[in-house]
C-alpha cells in the first residue's frame, strides 16, 4: 500500500489517503480514522484491514488535484547514515567505516516531496544526496535483526541535502545537515509488506542529467542493520524517518565541484517508490 499526508488544493485540513494509480482515496470515509500518519502506524494493527479494504474503490481525487506533505510532516527523530555505499566511500576518498556513522537532522529539515529547496544565504556549496529513506512503525529498543524488520512501517524516496561547507566546519556533521527544507521526502509511505527495501534501484537527476544511479543491494549496512544498532543506543518510535545513505555521484566529488543554484531542479528516483522532485531557490 502506498500511504500519503495531503491536502486539497483548495486549502483544508491534512489528510490521509491510500494512493491507487492516479487517484487518491480519502482515509476520512473510514468512521474515526486517525488524521496524522504518526497515529495510524502507532496503531495499525486496529486500521491495516480497514484501509486494506478501500483498495479498488473508487478515488476521492485525482493526484493531481490534491498538494502532497512530507508523510510525516514533524517527525520526532531524524537522522541520516553516511557512507554507506562503497562508491560513495571511495568518492569521498575515506576508509571503509568500521562502523555505522550516523548524524541527526533538525525537524525543520522536512520538505514535502515538491517543496522548495532553500538555498542558503549563508552558503553556495549546496549538494544532493538521493536516499532511501525508512519510517518507524513499533517502539522499539535492543532489537535483534527480526524485530527490527518488523519495526519498520514502509519507506519512502528522500534527498539528504547538504551545505558542504558547514558539514565540514568541525568534525559533526549536524549544523550543515539541519538548514530549513533540506530534507524533503515522500512522495508517500510505500508499507513494508509490499516492497523489498535491499533490491531497488535509486537514482537522482541535476535538471535531467544523471548524476547518481545505483541499487540498494550494494548498502554496507542494511535497513535491518541499520534499526538494530540505533536501537542499542536510544528508544525508536512510531514516526522516526532515517535516511539510508547516498551512492556515488555527488556533486561535491566533482571536478570542479557542481553545487546547486538558483533554479536548478532534483529529482531522486526509487523503484517501486516513485520520485519526488523539487527546485531550489534562494533562501
Amino acid at each position: 500500500m502506498k500511504l500519503a499526508t495531503f491536502t486539497t488544493r483548495e486549502g483544508g485540513p491534512r489528510e490521509l489517503g491510500l494512493v491507487e494509480g492516479d487517484g487518491l482515496i480519502s482515509l476520512s470515509s473510514l468512521d474515526e480514522a486517525p488524521t496524522a500518519m504518526i497515529a495510524l502506524m502507532a496503531d495499525w494493527g486496529r486500521w491495516q484491514e480497514a484501509v486494506r479494504s478501500l483498495q479498488g474503490t473508487s478515488a476521492t481525487y485525482a493526484l493531481d488535484d490534491v498538494h502532497l506533505h512530507a508523510p510525516v510532516p514533524r517527525p520526532g527523530k531524524i537522522m541520516g547514515l553516511g557512507l554507506n555505499y562503497s562508491d560513495h566511500v571511495a568518492e569521498a576518498r575515506i576508509e571503509m567505516p568500521k562502523d555505522q556513522l550516523w548524524f541527526a537532522m533538525q525537524a525543520t529539515t522536512v520538505n514535502d516531496p515538491y517543496g522548495t529547496i532553500q538555498l542558503p544565504r549563508v552558503s553556495t556549496s549546496l549538494d544532493y544526496e538521493g536516499e532511501l529513506v525508512f519510517i518507524i512503525g513499533k517502539t522499539i529498543r535492543h532489537a535483534t535483526r527480526a524485530q527490527a524488520k518488523d519495526a519498520i512501517f514502509g519507506f519512502a524516496c528522500g534527498n539528504d541535502v547538504s551545505v558542504r561547507d558547514w558539514q565540514f566546519k568541525t568534525s559533526q556533521f549536524n549544523l550543515g545537515k539541519s538548514f530549513d527544507s533540506h530534507a524533503p521526502f515522500g512522495p508517500w509511505i510505500v508499507t513494508a509488506d509490499a516492497i523489498d527495501p535491499h533490491a531497488l534501484d535509486i537514482r537522482s537527476f541535476v535538471n535531467g542529467e544523471q548524476r547518481q544511479g545505483s541499487n540498494t543491494r550494494h548498502f554496507i549496512y542494511d535497513c535491518y542493520d541499520q534499526v538494530a544498532y540505533l536501537s542499542q543506543a536510544m528508544t525508536l518510535e512510531p514516526g522516526d524517518i532515517f535516511f539510508t545513505g547516498t551512492p556515488g555521484g555527488i556533486g561535491s566529488a566533482m571536478k570542479p565541484p557542481r553545487w546547486l543554484g538558483d533554479g536548478d531542479v532534483v529529482r531522486v528516483e526509487i523503484e517501486g517508490i516513485g520520485a519526488i522532485e523539487n527546485i531550489v531557490r534562494p533562501e
